[in-house]
């Protein structure tokens, strides 16, 4: 009989216009000085002044971090945190955005918290005090970092991702609503789709896949695959809704299993590249599912009974327009094969590549990347 530890103790609270809801939640939860961790585009975007006023409309005092960075760095997690010192006591925080913003925000939480910098928290429950509590309200339809204990925090300086999870970092509070979706563009939308398809393939055959991860897992490929398409057009608010939802349910999917070697490759393309987050797992994943279909296929089969997986993963990026070579995509930098090996042993000492279904060896890696060039 199959043993599991699940935790599901997340509130969710899930409609259009619930951001409205934000300072009653935040009330709630005991918070009454807030610090909003954002980016610009999505103050620009005019979602930031709708969660500003609904902290206001309960006498919330709100403070903002707005600076956040695609792929957020441990500087960006400092000056975040600066804005907090600045405006002491913080008793609540809120991330507000993206995944890169849901990452800051739960960075900001340890240091405040704990004190010292990121890296003291690579690895798992390195948090020895209690942390504050949290909201997140994620703005795309992809990442589902507000369903999971970790923050992904790169290394100012070498860009190597940390990986710093701990279960008083998880937000106590989700809100999903699709209205902040509205503005997100086309090509955004696709990009952090495939992320969220990704999740769900890849936690579906992770080796530390249980019953219950399987479900969350299958439930968000079901969503995300049936509505990917119609998602991509902005006024399609039932679409982008279901989207959401099956983002977060394959962020549950992450936190009760893990991920496997798309993702682990993936790493190493934003570090070097700085290619895209979701583009970088596109590329890989067909690859990867093709590579593991030896000991996973049945597993595929059961997600997609209708045919190939790797080839739907190929026709629903041809839909989102993304790229399926590496030279396709629009880098600032020379792009070559002699930065095979080394891509591939930084995609090895990736935490993600152990729990993938098949093992892989630097040679494994070095031919799923020569797939891509």
């Amino acid at each position: 009989m199959e043993t599991f530890d699940c935790e599901l103790t997340q509130q969710v609270i899930f409609g259009e216009n619930t951001i409205e809801r934000l300072g009653a939640l935040t009330r709630e939860r005991g918070g009454s000085r807030a610090l909003v961790v954002t980016d610009t585009g999505i103050e620009k975007a005019g979602i930031l002044a709708r969660a500003v006023s609904a902290l206001q409309s309960e006498r919330i005092a709100t403070y903002v971090f707005a600076d956040t960075t695609p792929n957020p760095t441990t500087e960006d997690v400092d000056a975040a945190f600066a804005v907090a010192k600045t405006n002491a006591p913080i008793d609540l925080i809120i991330g507000l955005g993206g995944g890169s913003s849901m990452d800051c925000a739960k960075g900001v939480n340890f240091l405040l918290t704990n004190g010292g910098k990121m890296e003291d928290y690579w690895g798992t429950n390195k948090a020895t005090q209690p942390m504050l509590p949290s909201i997140g309200i994620p703005t795309t339809i992809g990442t589902g970092s507000e369903a999971q204990s970790y923050a992904l925090i790169a290394q100012a300086d070498t860009h190597i991702k940390m990986a710093c999870g701990d279960k008083k970092a998880r937000f106590g509070t989700v809100i999903l609503d699709a209205t902040l979706t509205e503005t997100l563009p086309r090509s955004v939308a696709a990009v952090t789709g495939i992320d969220a398809i990704a999740h769900a393939i890849e936690s579906f055959v992770s080796t530390r896949h249980t019953l219950m991860s399987q479900m969350f897992a299958r439930h968000a490929w079901e969503l995300l695959n049936g509505h990917f398409a119609a998602c991509l057009e902005p006024e399609n608010a039932a679409a982008r809704s279901k989207m959401l939802f099956g983002a977060y349910l394959a962020g549950l999917a992450i936190e009760n299993s893990m991920l496997g070697a798309a993702h682990a490759c993936a790493n190493p393309l934003t570090a070097r590249y700085e290619v895209t987050h979701g583009v970088a797992v596109a590329l890989m994943l067909p690859h990867v599912i093709r590579f593991n279909s030896t000991v996973a296929g049945d597993a595929y089969r059961e997600l997609y009974p209708d045919g190939d997986l790797a080839d739907r993963i190929t026709t629903l990026k041809q839909i989102g327009n993304l790229p399926n070579r590496l030279p396709d995509y629009p880098v600032q930098y020379a792009i070559g094969t002699t930065d095979i090996p080394t891509l591939a042993k930084e995609a090895a000492t990736q935490w993600t590549a152990q729990f993938n279904p098949r093992s892989l060896n630097i040679k494994d890696f070095m031919k799923l990347y020569e797939q891509i060039y």
